[in-house]
């Protein structure tokens, strides 16, 4: 089990440091501090989405520390870009839904109107703030029936910040950063160097010591999974890096971002041939994997069969504890959610915004053996 840490205590020192206008989190230690826990591997991997966003406002470092906390295997993260070429975490190219930008008047002129993935959308994007103006931002719920409470209070973080959090864990917490819109991102940024995003995410992980085909030694220390929607992005990279990769994949309906396909297509056993030699596994939102019909789990599909037959993982998302999110033949109780798709549908790792809930429900049905 987990040990619990002084959580206010956690939470005073990073308000703290913000308020001093310090980094928020150090970047990773040197020193040695010996020998780590490891990751477990005998069961279905816990992956905390944008952190324990359950609780505290997503991709902020509270919600990783507190993922951590609770026993996360990995914690998740959305990858973006600000004007002037800094790596962030941050799920929305827009900044609208989940910070205070609306309450800064300094940045009123700052609203934009772009066509991202075929749609236009208005808003206030990361794109158009350099950091330091990001950091002046506060992170917020973006959920009104979660907690309120620390909404303002954390800014967004970098993704050398976000490594620093799992490499400083006591742990060995792996990190699955995501590849987030790399289609717009590289039409809006442009490096001086003329790298593409796709490159200085890669660059930032290796400097940081990511490295290592799935299971091998190197993978072990430092576990990462690199997920995206862009299967031209997961390609392009392969030769860059022998981390594994998954290929997220969502709605059959909708269109991809990078090749105009739909995700119907993308599903087909010529297209996970494709893509397997460049992943270790899919992503997909749970309802492609078993639809949904007036809230109610129909037939599975077999798209979780196929691609285990093709030796690829499969990780669902997202896993909601809410009455909102829970469809209804799982009587309002996470712990039935769980179980079927654990147990019945078979799935290798879980995103969800409730890490602890997961953790719990783990350590009760397949408790780790007592060396983990």
């Amino acid at each position: 089990m987990v040990v619990k840490c002084c959580l206010p205590l956690l939470l005073l020192s990073l308000l703290i440091a913000e308020c001093a206008s310090r980094p928020l989190y150090t970047l990773p230690s040197l020193a040695k501090a010996g020998t780590k826990k490891p990751l477990q591997t005998s069961r279905p991997f816990n992956v905390a989405h944008r952190g324990a966003n359950g609780e505290f406002p997503e991709e902020t470092a509270p919600a990783y520390m507190r993922a951590i906390e609770e026993g996360a295997d990995f914690i998740e993260s959305d990858i973006l870009s600000t004007k002037d070429g800094v790596l962030i975490c941050h799920h929305d190219v827009n900044l609208d839904d989940t910070t205070d930008v609306a309450d800064h008047k300094e940045f009123a002129d700052r609203k934009r109107t772009y066509e991202v993935q075929g749609m236009n959308m208005t808003g206030f994007f990361t794109v158009d703030f350099t950091l330091e103006e990001l950091k002046t931002l506060g992170a917020k719920q973006r959920y009104p029936f979660r907690d309120q409470q620390y909404n303002g209070k954390f800014p967004i973080i970098t993704l050398d910040e976000y490594i620093a959090i799992a490499l400083d864990a006591p742990r060995v917490v792996g990190i699955y950063p995501e590849i987030k819109n790399p289609v717009f991102i590289n039409q809006q940024v442009k490096w001086a160097d003329g790298k593409k995003f796709e490159d200085k995410i890669v660059a930032t992980l290796k400097k940081y010591g990511y490295k290592g085909s799935y299971m091998s030694k190197d993978w072990l220390k430092q576990p990462i999974f690199i997920q995206s929607f862009a299967a031209t992005s997961l390609v392009y990279i392969s030769n860059m890096t022998d981390s594994p990769k998954v290929f997220l994949i969502d709605d059959v309906t909708i269109l991809t971002e990078d090749t105009n396909k739909t995700y119907a297509e993308i599903t087909s056993d010529k297209y996970l041939d494709y893509i397997k030699p460049y992943v270790v596994g899919i992503g997909p939102w749970k309802d492609t994997i078993v639809p949904v019909d007036n809230n109610r789990l129909t037939t599975p599909t077999d798209l979780v069969a196929r691609a285990h037959s093709r030796n690829l993982q499969v990780h669902p998302y997202t896993y909601r504890n809410e009455n909102q999110f829970l469809h209804s033949g799982f009587h309002q109780d996470a712990y039935l959610e769980y179980d079927y798709w654990i147990n019945k549908i078979g799935v290798d790792g879980l995103f969800t915004d409730f890490t602890g809930s997961l953790h719990n429900f783990q350590e009760l049905t397949a408790p780790l053996p007592k060396l983990q």
